[in-house]
């Protein structure tokens, strides 16, 4: 990305590969409010680092508002490869229990959305807070919290605020190691309401090449926690094929 004259120099390379993924999670393009969003950033930040990303050719900013990756290699753009290869398996379990499906992965000390699929009876829960900032309190951040050993996990919950974002959110360190540890006899993992009001999620584990680890959850409206065994069960066969098909670019 390079520092042209009259052109603002990029102040965060992984704010910008942060971006990089949340655009290539929307195949038809995304506007910079939900970029922000799915990517953890500030509106402003993230409204100057896609104006800098479009001029330099990363990016490809439609009529409509909409930005879309554009045509300078990289990479060979593997978080949308990623997305490429995982979207029909979420797609599948999308439509399987109607509800929007999710997939993180854990990369650079940060837990990171990879993809989400959700339809017009299935909408994504709102990602009022980023996604970094929230992790203690979503069944996929727990997830993968869970599955890390106690010095990355450590290490990720020094750097990261436990925020009240509901009454039900745990906020305290020592509490939600002990629920984590806990939950280790059973594959999934829940967050009730902790994020968001109304909204229950469930998650379980994925693996790729190499020891990484991320998360595979559904969420749902709170009053449908009847369904939950089905849940697990169509969860676990997803993660299976995640994990079997999908080598998270290593």
């Amino acid at each position: 990305m390079g520092d042209r004259a009259g052109h603002t120099q990029m102040p965060s390379v992984q704010h910008a590969f942060r971006l990089m993924e949340a655009v290539a999670a929307h195949e038809g393009g995304a506007p910079a409010n939900e970029l922000a969003r799915q990517a953890g950033l500030p509106p402003d930040t993230t409204l100057e680092l896609l104006r800098d990303m479009a001029r330099d050719g990363f990016l490809r900013r439609l009529d409509d508002g909409c930005f879309v990756l554009g045509d300078v290699p990289s990479g060979d753009h593997s978080a949308q490869n990623l997305a490429r290869l995982v979207r029909p398996a979420l797609a599948s379990l999308r439509d399987d229990l109607s509800a929007a499906a999710y997939l993180t992965f854990y990369d650079e000390g940060e837990i990171r959305i990879a993809e989400i699929v959700d339809g017009p009876l299935t909408p994504k829960v709102d990602l009022w807070v980023g996604f970094q900032d929230a992790g203690h309190a979503t069944a996929l951040g727990k997830c993968v919290l869970r599955e890390l050993d106690d010095e990355a996990r450590g290490e990720y919950l020094s750097r990261h605020t436990l925020a009240d974002l509901t009454p039900r959110t745990i906020t305290h360190r020592d509490e939600l190691i002990r629920q984590l540890e806990s939950s280790r006899s059973v594959p999934a993992v829940m967050d009730r309401e902790e994020y968001d009001l109304g909204t229950v999620c469930i998650a379980v584990p994925v693996y790729g090449g190499g020891g990484r680890v991320g998360s595979l959850g559904v969420s749902f409206r709170a009053d449908r926690m009847y369904r939950t065994s089905q849940v697990r069960q169509s969860l676990l066969a997803s993660a299976d094929r995640v994990t079997r098909d999908v080598s998270f670019g290593s």
